[in-house]
C-alpha cells in the first residue's frame, strides 16, 4: 500500500498499485507527512503538532505539540530512523526569518538538530543508517549528516549536491529517497523531474515527468522496484506517477514510539 498526503487538501491518501483501489480520509487540518506506526495506525505531522492517528486517520493523541508558531509553521517532510523514531521539519511559511527548524521525537520528547531553516525537506538515510540526507529547499541545497543511531545524534554536516539558483527552470530539491546502492533520489519541485545522485553526490540521471511540480518519491509495488512520485497542482500536477527502476528502494520501519 502507497500512503501519501495532500497537504493543503488535508487529506491522507492510500493506493494499492495492486489493484488500483485508492481510499482518502480527511485531516482536519493541514498534514505534513505520515508513516504507519508499530501499533497500528500512523504517525502524523501536522501543523499543530505530531499526533498518532488510527487507521482512519482519527487523531487518538498528541505526542509533541508545534514549538514554533503555527500560525506561520507547520511540520513537513519526515522520515523514521533505524531505530523507530520520527525525524521531521517544518516550514518558515513567510520564507522571511529562517525560523524553520529539524527535529528528533524520542517517545514523546522533541529535540532541535538544526536551526535556520526555510522549507525543511528531502530527508532519507543510507542503507546502514549511518547518512542522514537534507535539503532546505528554498536554498537548492541537499547536506548530509553523520548519524548516530544509537543516540540520534547528527555530526560532520557537508555539502552533498548544489542545485543552481539561477536556472531557468528554479527546479529545486523537495522529497526523497535513497535505494538498495545508497543511491539518493530527489524529486525537483518547479523543476520537472526526478534526479538519482550517488553515494558521493555525483548526479547519475535524470528522469523527466510531465508535471513541473514533484514534490516526494518513494519506492514500492513488486521487489520494490516502482518508484512513485507525488505532484503538487497546476502545470500537469496534482498526480500520482509512477515508474520501473532497476535498482530497488528500502524497506522502511514503521515508527517506534506510540506505547500509549
Amino acid at each position: 500500500m502507497l500512503f501519501f498526503v495532500d497537504i493543503k487538501g488535508r487529506a491522507l491518501h492510500r493506493f494499492d498499485p495492486a489493484t488500483r483501489s485508492h481510499r482518502v480520509d480527511a485531516v482536519d487540518e493541514d498534514i505534513g507527512c505520515v508513516a504507519p506506526a508499530a501499533g497500528g495506525g500512523f504517525v502524523a505531522a501536522t501543523r499543530s503538532g505530531i499526533w498518532l492517528l488510527d487507521d482512519g486517520a482519527a487523531k487518538r493523541r498528541m505526542i509533541a505539540a508545534n514549538p514554533e508558531d503555527p500560525a506561520v509553521s507547520r511540520f513537513n517532510d519526515g522520515r523514521i530512523d533505524p531505530a523507530g523514531r520520527l525525524i521531521v521539519g517544518t516550514v518558515d511559511e513567510p520564507k522571511a526569518g529562517g525560523k524553520a527548524g529539524l527535529y528528533r521525537l524520542d517517545g514523546d520528547r522533541l529535540t532541535r538538530l538544526l536551526d535556520g531553516l526555510l522549507t525543511s525537506n528531502g530527508l532519507a538515510f543510507s542503507p546502514d543508517g549511518r547518512t542522514l540526507y537534507h535539503a532546505d529547499t528554498p536554498r537548492f541545497a541537499v547536506r548530509c549528516y553523520d548519524y548516530d543511531v544509537a543516540t540520534g545524534a547528527i555530526a560532520n554536516p557537508r555539502l552533498f549536491a548544489q542545485l543552481d539558483p539561477d536556472a531557468a527552470d528554479r527546479g529545486r530539491p523537495d522529497g526523497a529517497a535513497v535505494d538498495a546502492e545508497g543511491c539518493y533520489w530527489t524529486a525537483l519541485y518547479e523543476g520537472g523531474r526526478v534526479q538519482r545522485y550517488d553515494p558521493h553526490g555525483a548526479l547519475m540521471a535524470e528522469y523527466p515527468l510531465p508535471a513541473r511540480k514533484p514534490t516526494m518519491v518513494a519506492f514500492g509495488g513488486a521487489a520494490l522496484k516502482t518508484l512513485f512520485v507525488t505532484t503538487a497542482e497546476g502545470d500537469g500536477g496534482g498526480a500520482l506517477f509512477a515508474m520501473a527502476v532497476d535498482v530497488p528502494g528500502l524497506v522502511p520501519p514503521p515508527f517506534a514510539g506510540a506505547a500509549r
